[in-house]
């Protein structure tokens, strides 16, 4: 597919019937205790349960099972700090094929253990972009295997537009929904669904003071990539590519930062108010909601808990 050509709502919807079999239609759970706190309807569409622990595994099952046996033939390959390394590392054993995962040193424990427990082939790299290219490259070289990227990929961004499509499929009034950028390959595909539903729901991006090049971005109207982020929130460390830029642009509403204090603040919340944990990234949504109360108050407001893979021995609480 061409880097700015842009799926539609029926692209996602046959997403969502090819990987129905396979991914968890997750809950939406709700708190009267944050709703009080934060005077607002909080709905929270929770990926935090989905296979592998975070949405990665809906855009990586899409795109995995739309390839040929010849495809897979010689392995699948991607690069990832963490969730869509495992959610290629699943797909992959699912389909019968091997998986390389190149990981920067630094990606956290329990993510490096969730890829290695799917039985995929782990290679290091330094934690920079050049370096996960270079070798990502250099091992399709040696092996042939076919690169999924965790974002830039239009099924991949179909995959993920099923949260949105799940979330307003059951809960149609709501007023608008949150949700993390990254790459922004989730909230594409969120953007894409839930405005092909209701166009009249609003559907705002969240992303972290410290890795705000999506909000600098969308703000210019220009594509500004980020080098060296700085956030807790480590699944939001990725930049946004052409292709993720456009769609953003043309269905987002609108883009909100936070501080890293709202996102520890918050991700606390969830695991008091809700007893169910969730990873710094999928804080960020509610972050957008507690920096900017009177914005919310009174709304029905979907939030995307995005993952819930942490250290847990390593909390920032």
């Amino acid at each position: 597919m061409n880097e700015l050509t842009i799926p539609g709502l029926p692209d996602i919807e046959s997403a969502y019937e090819r990987i129905k079999p396979y991914v968890h239609k997750t809950p939406v759970y709700t708190s009267s205790g944050l709703n009080e706190i934060f005077g607002a309807r909080l709905y929270f569409k929770c990926e935090n349960f989905q296979k592998v622990g975070a949405f990665k595994f809906r855009g990586a099952t899409n795109a995995v099972f739309l390839l040929s046996e010849q495809d897979i033939s010689s392995g699948l390959i991607t690069h990832s700090s963490g969730n869509h390394a495992a959610a290629l590392a699943l797909a992959a054993r699912m389909r019968g094929a091997k998986a390389y995962i190149v990981m920067p040193y630094n990606s956290p424990r329990v993510k490096k253990r969730a890829v290695a427990g799917y039985g995929a082939e782990i290679r290091y790299c330094e934690p920079d972009l050049k370096a996960r290219e270079d070798t990502t490259s250099e091992i399709i070289k040696q092996t042939g295997a076919t690169f999924i990227h965790a974002y830039d990929n239009y099924y991949v961004i179909c995959g993920q537009g099923t949260t949105g499509y799940e979330l307003i499929s059951d809960y149609p009034d709501l007023d608008v929904v949150i949700g993390p950028v990254g790459g922004g390959g989730l909230m594409s595909g969120i953007a894409i669904a839930v405005k092909g539903l209701k166009p009249d729901i609003k559907v705002l991006g969240a992303e972290p003071l410290g890795a705000d090049d999506a909000y600098r971005s969308l703000k210019s109207g220009k594509h500004i990539p980020h080098h060296n982020p700085d956030t807790i929130a480590d699944g939001l460390l990725t930049t946004l590519s052409k292709r993720t830029f456009t769609i953003l642009s043309e269905k987002l509403d609108d883009i909100f930062t936070v501080s890293e204090g709202s996102i520890i603040k918050c991700m606390q919340l969830i695991w008091e108010r809700m007893k169910i944990i969730v990873e710094p990234s999928s804080a960020v949504s509610l972050a957008v909601v507690s920096e900017n109360p009177g914005i919310f108050k009174g709304l029905k407001v979907g939030l995307i808990l995005s993952g819930g893979n942490v250290d847990l021995k390593n909390l920032p609480f």
